[in-house]
C-alpha cells in the first residue's frame, strides 16, 4: 500500500494499470489491451529520441549538474521568465510534492474531482485537506455546467486553508477554467494570503495564450506545475518543473533530494523544447482529431464533457451505474479505459478516455457502441 491510499480501495490509483482491473473482472492477466487510460500524446516520443539516448549512454557515468543550469535556462527561455523562477523536477509528481512540502503541517484545500497525487502529497507532509467540489454537469438541463468554478464561492469555502491545489486543464474533467475566472481567483486568494498551486500538466494541449506564466510576477502567491511527460510521451523518463517566485523556488530546494533528476533527462530538456516539428505535428493532430472524437462520442449517445485537453470524461446516458458497467465491457473487447472510482464526486460513474490516433479512435468508438449495446441488454461484469 502506498502513502495516502485508502485501505479499502483496491482500485488502481492511476491510469495504465491493467492487472488489477483484469483480476477484478476475472479476465486473464495476459489479455491484449489497447490503453486509453493514460493521457499521452500518441505521436510521441519524438523519432530522434532513441538515437539521442544511445549516443549519450556514457553520460550515465557522471553526476548531473546539481543546479540543472542548462535545463532551467531552456525552460526559462521557453516560458519567458528568469531561471531563478524555475525548478527542474523528477516528473510533474515531484513538483506536486514540493509544492505541498512548502506548506507542511498547515491546512490545504483541493478543487475536486482532481488528480489523486494532490491529496497524497498533502497527506505525506501532514496537510489536513478540505475538498472544494466543482459544479457537476446537470444533463437534465439544456446546458451543462461542465464542472465550472465560481471563484467567490470557492474562496468562501477555503476555511483556514493556506494553500489551494487545482488542475488547469483539470484531470479528470478535461475542463479549463477561463482566464478571467482565474484572474479573479488569484485576486481573492491573494487577499486571503492563500497560495494557489495550479497544475498545468496538460497546458501544452491548449493554445499558448492560456498559459498563466505571464502572471507569475503580478501574483507572487501563484505556483505553476508543469510536466513534459504528456506532450512528449515520456512517462518512463521523468521530467517536470515548478514555476514560482524565486524565494519559493529556493525554498522548495530544501525538500528536493540531490540529483533527483537523472543526467539524461536533464540534458534532454533543451532539445525537446526546441523540436518545433514535433510540436507542429501534434497541434495539427489535436486540432483535427479532438473535435472529431468529441462529436463521435456524442453520436454514440454518451454524455461528453467538452474537452480542452487530450482526453474525454464521458457518462452513459442511463447514469453512473450503466457507465460503471461499460468498464468491464470494454476490457472484454480489448480496451483499457480509466475508471473514476478514486475521483471525489465521480465515484465510478464516469469513464475517462484518452485521445489516440485516427484509427485507434475509430476502433474505440466501435468497441464503445458494442459495449453500450451489451449494457442496454443487461450485461453484467
Amino acid at each position: 500500500m502506498r502513502p495516502g491510499d485508502t485501505p479499502s480501495n483496491d482500485w488502481p490509483l492511476h491510469g495504465g494499470e491493467a492487472a488489477p482491473l483484469l483480476a477484478r473482472f476475472g479476465l486473464p492477466v495476459d489479455t491484449p489491451l489497447r490503453d486509453v487510460s493514460a493521457n499521452l500524446n500518441p505521436l510521441g516520443p519524438p523519432a530522434w529520441l532513441p538515437e539521442w539516448l544511445a549516443e549519450r549512454a556514457a553520460d550515465l557515468g557522471r553526476y548531473p549538474d546539481p543546479d540543472y543550469a542548462a535545463a532551467r535556462a531552456a525552460i526559462a527561455a521557453r516560458e519567458g521568465v528568469a531561471a531563478e523562477r524555475v525548478r527542474l523536477t523528477n516528473g510533474g509528481a515531484e513538483a506536486i510534492y514540493l509544492a505541498a512540502a512548502l506548506h507542511a503541517g498547515r491546512p490545504a484545500a483541493i478543487v475536486e474531482p482532481g488528480f489523486a497525487e494532490y491529496r497524497r502529497a498533502c497527506t505525506a507532509y501532514g496537510l489536513p485537506v478540505r475538498s472544494l467540489p466543482l459544479a457537476a454537469p446537470d444533463f437534465a438541463l439544456d446546458f451543462a455546467l461542465d464542472f465550472s468554478l465560481d471563484p467567490e464561492a470557492l474562496v468562501a469555502g477555503l476555511g483556514e486553508a493556506e494553500v489551494l491545489f487545482m488542475g488547469r486543464p483539470n484531470n479528470p474533467t478535461a475542463t479549463l477554467v477561463p482566464r478571467p475566472v482565474m484572474e479573479r481567483l488569484l485576486e481573492l486568494t491573494a487577499e486571503r494570503g492563500c497560495t494557489l498551486v495550479v497544475d498545468e500538466a496538460f497546458i501544452d494541449f491548449v493554445d499558448d495564450t492560456e498559459r498563466l506564466t505571464p502572471w507569475l510576477e503580478r501574483f507572487e502567491h501563484l505556483v505553476l506545475l508543469r510536466s513534459l511527460t504528456k506532450w512528449f510521451t515520456l512517462p518512463g523518463l521523468r521530467l517536470g518543473y515548478l514555476l514560482a517566485a524565486p524565494d519559493r523556488v529556493a525554498a522548495a530546494g530544501a525538500f528536493q533530494p540531490a540529483w533527483s533528476v537523472n543526467q539524461l533527462a536533464a540534458d534532454l530538456v533543451a532539445p525537446l523544447l526546441a523540436d518545433r516539428d514535433f510540436n507542429e505535428r501534434t497541434r495539427a493532430w489535436l486540432a483535427a482529431e479532438r473535435p472529431a472524437m468529441q462529436a463521435a462520442l456524442g453520436a454514440l449517445g454518451l454524455r461528453v464533457v467538452p474537452s480542452r485537453a487530450n482526453f474525454f470524461l464521458v457518462r452513459h446516458p442511463a447514469g453512473g451505474e450503466a457507465t460503471a458497467r461499460l468498464l468491464p465491457a470494454l476490457l472484454r473487447r480489448g480496451w483499457l479505459a480509466r475508471h473514476t472510482q478514486g475521483f471525489a464526486g465521480l465515484d465510478g460513474g464516469w469513464l475517462r478516455l484518452a485521445l489516440r490516433t485516427v484509427e485507434e479512435n475509430r476502433a474505440l468508438c466501435q468497441a464503445l457502441a458494442e459495449a453500450m449495446a451489451e449494457v442496454s441488454r443487461g450485461g453484467t461484469p
